[in-house]
């Protein structure tokens, strides 16, 4: 792969840091906050966009769903009330940032195939990182997962010339967050995972956030990521009882499948009771 340059920017740290409201080392949401003494909700993010509940046989609540991972289905996401959504990522053989989750796209692996290929295939022009960030960059918190190494530099050149108003680099993958931090520290990254044995990794990681499985948290793993000054956002969550549980642990995020079902559950602000 082509090399960009990489090095780091004095402004694009200072302004970074500047809008995306950073106090510390840790990511703000105090636009969302209650009232002073109170806990701010969770930032509420639509996963992939928005997903059917019913996987395999959609059913009345499903129907109106644009396909994940499309610019539609983040409109979709934001008109249901989400403050921005997460997606992916892939890198093509002609080095363009696809918006994949599966390696495989139809027939076609991805890493193997040209931009315009898959677009043939497909019947349509595929969204690309650039398209997101110039069609939502400006409002929409965006997570961007980095589904595979060796697109960091391409990824950070994006950021650049595209720079959004709130956003996160997230990654199940360890070298991705540290080649992203070597060629700039000012980004903001997260560490996904969803192995109970990968839980303690993200202590060893120049992160922000940590983005467990919603299964995996529990209120002892919130505090003590807080105590570091970092946050936590978690996924999937479908289940209204799980969103009122973690927003009383004091969680920061909540990325879910279901953008109706996160913006009704927190549509009345309100104060959340400490834990004793």
């Amino acid at each position: 792969m082509t090399k960009q340059t990489a090095k780091t920017s004095e402004s694009f740290h200072a302004s970074t840091q500047a809008e995306l409201g950073v106090a510390g080392d840790r990511v703000s949401t105090d636009p969302l906050s209650f009232a002073a003494g109170a806990k701010p909700r969770p930032l509420l993010l639509g996963h992939r966009g928005a997903r059917p509940l019913s996987r395999f046989k959609r059913n009345r609540h499903d129907e109106g769903i644009p396909p994940e991972n499309s610019l539609a289905c983040f409109e979709y996401a934001l008109a249901h009330g989400c403050d921005g959504f997460e997606f992916d990522v892939r890198v093509t053989r002609d080095e363009r940032l696809v918006l994949c989750h599966n390696a495989w796209l139809r027939s076609y692996k991805v890493a193997a195939s040209r931009f315009d290929s898959l677009c043939s295939h497909c019947g349509e022009t595929l969204p690309c990182l650039e398209d997101v960030l110039k069609a939502f960059g400006s409002g929409a918190y965006l997570d961007i997962e980095v589904k595979v190494p060796g697109g960091e530099e391409l990824i950070v050149g994006a950021l650049r010339a595209n720079k959004p108003r709130r956003f996160l680099l997230s990654s199940f993958l360890p070298e991705v967050l540290r080649r992203l931090h070597q060629l700039d520290p000012s980004l903001p990254l997260g560490y996904i995972c969803d192995r109970p044995a990968d839980v303690h990794t993200w202590r060893e990681l120049p992160i922000r956030v940590f983005l467990p499985h919603y299964e995996l948290v529990t209120e002892g793993l919130i505090q003590e990521v807080h105590s570091r000054d970092m946050q936590v956002f978690t996924w999937t969550v479908n289940q209204e009882s799980d969103m009122h549980r973690l927003a009383e642990w004091g969680i920061d995020g909540l990325i879910s499948d279901a953008p109706d079902l996160l913006s009704k559950t927190f549509s009345v602000p309100r104060t959340l009771a400490k834990s004793e």
